[in-house]
C-alpha cells in the first residue's frame, strides 16, 4: 500500500546508525493476510500533503480502523486518549500521561486502566439493549452481568459495581472465591448474581443465604447431581433458593473458541438430563423456585449468523420448560458477544461481522417473536459480556530497551586469503536488481549459509565470517529497498520480514499478555510517539524472559496482520515507548510468574471535565521479595543464608568490610525493588 511505500522509502534513504555485529535470524510465523488494500485507500493516500505525516503514519498502524474512537494522533506524534463520554474534550497525549505518572514515581512497564473507557463500554451495551427493546416493543427488560473471571481485579470490579450501579448491572461467580468477591459489594436492588461452574454444598449453601440479605443470587444447575445437593442443602436450610438452569445448545459457533458451544461443551445439560432435572425438582416441590435458563451463546462469537441461530435454539428450549410447568422469567444467554481486536469488521478469529447494536437488536426480535409466537410473557434478558465490557479499558505501556539490528550500512569486501564463497557472495552486487530480487536473495542467504558451514567445520576464522555475516547484512539492505515496489505480501517480502530487526523490551509476555503466547490473540501494537515521523525499521518484539517464546511477531496493520511491526530507529535522547492496546479482558488474571517477574504497576485514570486526568488508583507492582513468597521462599531467611556466606568471605578475607556493606545493601534493595528493569 502507499503507507508502505513511505516506510520504505525511508529505509532506502535513511543513514542510521546500526550495531556493527549480525546474529543469526531465526524463522517467524507466516503472516497472515487481513484484505486486499483498496483504491479508495490509494487514492486517500495520493490527497494527503506532507503536513498530514501524523495521519500518514497512524494509517500505517490502522489506527482509526481498530481503535474505536478512543484514539487520535496529535500533530506532535503522540498518541491520544479521546475521552468516550466527551467527544469534544481535548486528547490526552499518552506520552505525556507516562511523564507524569513517571514523575511521581510509577515507571514503566505499567498497565494503565482508563475508566471513562470502561464505563463507556458498559453504557454501550446497556444501551444498546434498551434502544433495542424501545424499538421493537419488547415488552420486558435488560440485565447487564459482568463474569469475574474475565477480570478479578479489585479495583476493576469495584468499577463495575459503581459504573453500572444505575444500570442494575450484576455479576457472575464461577467459584466460590468469586461469589465471595459478589457479596462482598453493594449490588443494586434488581441487580443479577448468576452463580456458574461446579458447585459443592458450601457454595451452595451461602448462595441460598445470601437471599435473606437481599441479594437475586440465582443457583445454576449445571448437572443432574448438583441439583440433588442443592435440594439436599435447600431442604437443611429450608430456605428457597433462586434456581436457573445451564441448556447446551447443540449449535456450534465459529471462531477461536468454537468448542465452548455445542453439545460437546464442558458445562451444561443436554436434553434429556434437563427433562431429568425437572423431574427432580417437581418431585421435590421445587420447580416453582426454577427462574432462569441459561444458554451459553459461545465465547467472542465472530458471526451474527451464529448469535440468530444459538438465540433461536435457545428460545426453543424456553418455550418448552414454560409448557413444562417451569416458571420462568429470565432468559440467559451468557457470553458471545465478541470484541473487534483488529478492526475487520468480519467474521474471524479476532474480529466479529457486527456491532453490539447490531447483537442487541437480533437478540431482541428473536426472543420476542418466540415468546409471542408461543404465547408466553416476554422473559427479562441477560447476557454475560465480559471481554466486549473490559478489553478496552486496559493498555500495556512499557519501553523498548535496545534492538538487535539486521542490516548494515557499509559493504565489507572480501580480503586476501578469503574462501571463495565470501567472493561469489559479493558478486551477488553486481546483478542486484529490481527484477532479479529473489533470485539474489536465493544466493546471498545460500553463499552465507556455506559459510557458516565452513566456520563450524573449522575451514574459515571468526573474523572472516563476521565480514561474511556483515556482507549478507547490507545485501539485505540494498534488496529491502528495491523491494519498495514489489507487491506487499508476496514471497520476497515475506522472507525479508523474517528476516526483521528484533526490539527488546521490558516486558514479561507470559505476565502480561498471557493469550499472545498461549493462543495466538491479537492486540493492537503501536509506537506511542514519533508517530509524526516515517517509522524507518521493521521489527519484532522480545520480552526480557529467558526464553526463546518471549516475543511478539504478528502485528495488526491497516491492511493485514504482518510478521514484523514498523517502528523507528531508537531516539538517544528519551524513551521510546511501546503500548499493547485491549488487555483488559483476561490478561490480568492468567499471567504466569516465568523468570519471577511479577505483576507491573498498575494506575487507573479517569479524565477530568476541565481537562487532564485525575489518578484514581495505583498499585505498586510486585517486588522480588513478594515474588519469592509466591513460590515458598520466605525474604528473610534468604537474607541471612546470603549474610553468613557474606561474613565467611569477609572473615576470610576475600571481601573487605566496605564491600561487605555494599553487597549486602545492593542484595537487601535487590529483594526490596522491582522485578522489572529499572
Amino acid at each position: 500500500m502507499p503507507g508502505e511505500k513511505f516506510f520504505h522509502d525511508a529505509v532506502r534513504f535513511s543513514s542510521c546508525v546500526v550495531q556493527d555485529f549480525t546474529p543469526s535470524v531465526s524463522a517467524h510465523t507466516e503472516p497472515r493476510e487481513i484484505c486486499p488494500v483498496t483504491a479508495d485507500q490509494t487514492a486517500r493516500f495520493a490527497r494527503k500533503s506532507a503536513d498530514d505525516s501524523a495521519a500518514i503514519v497512524a494509517d500505517i498502524y490502522g489506527i482509526d480502523r481498530w481503535g474505536h474512537g478512543f484514539f487520535e494522533v496529535l500533530p506532535s506524534g503522540h498518541l491520544a486518549l479521546r475521552n468516550p463520554l466527551d467527544p469534544d474534550a481535548r486528547p490526552l497525549s499518552l506520552p505525556d500521561i507516562v511523564s507524569d505518572l513517571q514523575a511521581r514515581g510509577i515507571e514503566a512497564p505499567l498497565l494503565l486502566r482508563v475508566g471513562d473507557f470502561l464505563r463507556s463500554a458498559m453504557m454501550e451495551v446497556h444501551g444498546a439493549f434498551s434502544s433495542a427493546i424501545e424499538k421493537t416493543g419488547y415488552k420486558n427488560t435488560y440485565r447487564g452481568v459482568f463474569p469475574i473471571k474475565v477480570n478479578q481485579q479489585a479495583q476493576v470490579v469495584d468499577r463495575i459495581v459503581e459504573y453500572g450501579r444505575a444500570m442494575d448491572f450484576g455479576l457472575e461467580a464461577g467459584s466460590k472465591p468469586e461469589l465471595v468477591i459478589a457479596l462482598s459489594h453493594s449490588l443494586p436492588a434488581n441487580a443479577l448474581i448468576v452463580c456458574n461452574g461446579v458447585k459443592d454444598a458450601e457454595f451452595i449453601q451461602l448462595a441460598t443465604l445470601s437471599r435473606k440479605l437481599g441479594f437475586n443470587t440465582v443457583i445454576v444447575l449445571e448437572s443432574p447431581k448438583e441439583a440433588d445437593t442443592v435440594i439436599q442443602v435447600c431442604k437443611d436450610l429450608d430456605v428457597e433458593p433462586m434456581l436457573g438452569v445451564r441448556v447446551k445448545l447443540t449449535n456450534t459457533v465459529g471462531g477461536k473458541w468454537a468448542k465452548s458451544s455445542g453439545d460437546r461443551s464442558t458445562f451444561g445439560m443436554n436434553t434429556e438430563q434437563l427433562v431429568s432435572v425437572m423431574d427432580k425438582l417437581r418431585d421435590a416441590n421445587m420447580l416453582h423456585c426454577l427462574k432462569l435458563q441459561h444458554s451459553h451463546l459461545g465465547s467472542q462469537v465472530p458471526d451474527v449468523n451464529d448469535v440468530r441461530r444459538s438465540v433461536t435454539e435457545a428460545c426453543r428450549y424456553f418455550t418448552e420448560m414454560t409448557r413444562e410447568g417451569a416458571p420462568l422469567t429470565h432468559l440467559d444467554l451468557g457470553g458471545g458477544l465478541g470484541f473487534d481486536y483488529t478492526g475487520e469488521k468480519r467474521a474471524a478469529e479476532n474480529s466479529i461481522n457486527y456491532t453490539v447494536d447490531e447483537y442487541a437488536t437480533n437478540v431482541v426480535e428473536i426472543v420476542g417473536y418466540a415468546m409471542d409466537e408461543a404465547k408466553i410473557a416476554h422473559p427479562v434478558l441477560v447476557t454475560e459480556s465480559g471481554r466486549a465490557v473490559a478489553a478496552s479499558s486496559s493498555m500495556l505501556v512499557f519501553t523498548v530497551l535496545e534492538a538487535t539490528l539486521y542490516d548494515a550500512p557499509t559493504m565489507s569486501l572480501p580480503q586476501a586469503g578469503d574462501h571463495h564463497l565470501m567472493s561469489d557472495l559479493a558478486a551477488v552486487a553486481n546483478y542486484l536488481a529490481a527484477d532479479r530480487l529473489q533470485e539474489c536473495l536465493n544466493d546471498a542467504t545460500f553463499y552465507r549459509d556455506e559459510m557458516r558451514a565452513l566456520f563450524r567445520r573449522n575451514y574459515i576464522d571468526l573474523r572472516q565470517m563476521a565480514r561474511a555475516e556483515r556482507l549478507h547484512m547490507w545485501l539485505l539492505t540494498r534488496i529491502r529497498a528495491l523491494a519498495v515496489d514489489v507487491e506487499d505480501g508476496s514471497e520476497i517480502n515475506e522472507q525479508l520480514e523474517e528476516m526483521s530487526d528484533i526490539y527488546h523490551c521490558n516486558f514479561s509476555l507470559f505476565q502480561s499478555l498471557p493469550d499472545v503466547w498461549a493462543i495466538d490473540q491479537l492486540h493492537p501494537i503501536t509506537p506511542l510517539q514519533m508517530l509524526d515521523q516515517t517509522p524507518d525499521r521493521r521489527a519484532i518484539l522480545s520480552d526480557i524472559t529467558c526464553d526463546s517464546d518471549g516475543k511478539i511477531d504478528q502485528f495488526i496493520l491497516s491492511d493485514r496482520v504482518a510478521g514484523a511491526l514498523p517502528v523507528h530507529s531508537l531516539p538517544e535522547d528519551q524513551p521510546y515507548y511501546m503500548g499493547v492496546f485491549f488487555v483488559g479482558a483476561y490478561q490480568e488474571t492468567l499471567g504466569d510468574l516465568h523468570n519471577l517477574f511479577g505483576d507491573t504497576n498498575v494506575v487507573t485514570i479517569e479524565f477530568l471535565p476541565e481537562g487532564g486526568f485525575d489518578l484514581a488508583h495505583e498499585q505498586e507492582g510486585d517486588t522480588i521479595a513478594e515474588v519469592l513468597s509466591y513460590v515458598e521462599y520466605d525474604p528473610a531467611d534468604c537474607i541471612t543464608a546470603f549474610r553468613r556466606m557474606v561474613d565467611r568471605a569477609t572473615t576470610s578475607g576475600r571481601l573487605t568490610s566496605s564491600e561487605r556493606r555494599d553487597l549486602m545493601r545492593a542484595f537487601r534493595e535487590s529483594i526490596a525493588g522491582y522485578t522489572y528493569y529499572e
